[in-house]
């Protein structure tokens, strides 16, 4: 594989993997077992730190299968993980399923995506600039 960027990390575990080329999620598991009852959600240890490249940004995302299977997703996804946070991630999931579920030790259960990121300067102004969609929100498009 031929990567643009490295990533120091510190584990109790396993590295973030890319389980195919092309994608674009590493995945990253957990090194703790938890149950999370319906309805509820958990803070999940994966043992990971990370050193995000200056100008990027990693996103810590749900996995479908999880989600479809399970009902199992990332809480606040995406979870943010700035290039100067040094501390474990964590990845808070909620059971939106039927039933119980189990986390093992080395359970894939969320991914890792990094994305580079534009800086921008925010100002006041007294009006913004007239566009086609202009304030239609949500629904605007219809459904078909």
């Amino acid at each position: 594989m031929n990567s643009v960027l490295s990533m120091a990390c510190c584990v109790e575990g396993a590295l973030p993997a890319y389980a195919h080329d092309g994608d674009a999620g590493m995945d990253i598991r957990a090194s703790e077992g938890v149950f999370i009852h319906k309805g509820e959600y958990k803070i999940v240890h994966t043992g990971l730190h990370i050193e995000c490249p200056e100008g990027h940004v990693a996103y810590v995302m749900p996995r479908s299968g999880l989600a479809v299977k399970n009902g199992i997703t990332v809480l606040n996804a995406p979870g943010v993980v700035d290039s100067g946070y040094r501390g474990e991630i964590v990845v808070p999931l909620i059971n939106l399923g039927r039933e119980t579920f189990e986390v093992s030790p080395g359970d894939r259960i969320a991914q890792l995506i990094i994305s580079p990121y534009t800086k921008v300067k925010p100002y006041n102004v007294t009006s913004l600039s007239d566009s086609e969609r202009g304030s239609d929100g949500l629904g605007s498009t219809g459904v078909k």
